[in-house]
């Protein structure tokens, strides 16, 4: 589990110089140092079926095999899953960071996908490491193609209950409340979990 360090923020000097700034500098500071990773996927399901018993494509039952295959030829398979993001922000750290905005962009396999928000405002008190959920839905169709041995491969990696090796990745741009308002990163983080499945 590979964890991204948050780069530092070029605005630092002019809040420290503006009204009420050392207080916000220390919530900026705070956050910078939060470290985010990915931890686990849950509640995942392809087509609208579950995947928590199944570890490759020949676990399907016939059943579940034409209601796959139903769906591919509509040409939508959704793929369904809450990808959960750790936030520790370190015990040394002297306040606690309350982020109030997550945007991000799933990569899997290399590719771009989706991109949603995470607007719930959660605080990270020092020393602790806080999940962050994120509730994520594709077409797996839409950036993959429609293979469905593949496309099942890929949902199995992205559960980590099996398939081929893949890399699930997110590009996210945090903000953070703070006693002049919300501040937004000046530019994104990746997040990284190398080589799930397999």
């Amino acid at each position: 589990m590979l964890r991204s360090p948050v780069s530092r923020f070029a605005l630092l000097a002019a809040l420290s110089l503006s009204l009420g700034g050392c207080t916000a500098l220390q919530q900026i500071v705070s956050l910078q140092n939060v470290a985010f990773a990915l931890n686990s996927t849950t509640g995942t399901e392809v087509g609208g079926i579950p995947l928590s018993s199944l570890q490759n494509y020949g676990d399907l039952n016939p059943i579940q095999v034409v209601q796959l295959g139903a769906a591919v030829t509509r040409g939508e398979l959704p793929l369904e899953f809450t990808l959960m993001v750790d936030a520790t922000n370190p015990e040394s750290n002297a306040t606690a960071a309350r982020l109030v905005n997550f945007d991000w962009t799933l990569f899997l396999d290399g590719s771009e996908t989706v991109s949603g928000t995470y607007n719930n405002e959660t605080l990270l008190p020092p020393g602790q490491t806080v999940g962050i959920p994120l509730d994520i839905r594709l077409d797996l169709i839409q950036f993959f193609g429609n293979s469905l041995p593949d496309l099942f491969d890929l949902a199995l990696a992205v559960a980590d209950l099996g398939g081929s090796s893949k890399e699930v990745r997110l590009q996210a741009t945090p903000s953070v409340n703070t006693s002049l308002g919300p501040i937004r990163y000046p530019g994104a983080i990746t997040i990284v979990k190398a080589d799930v499945g397999g």
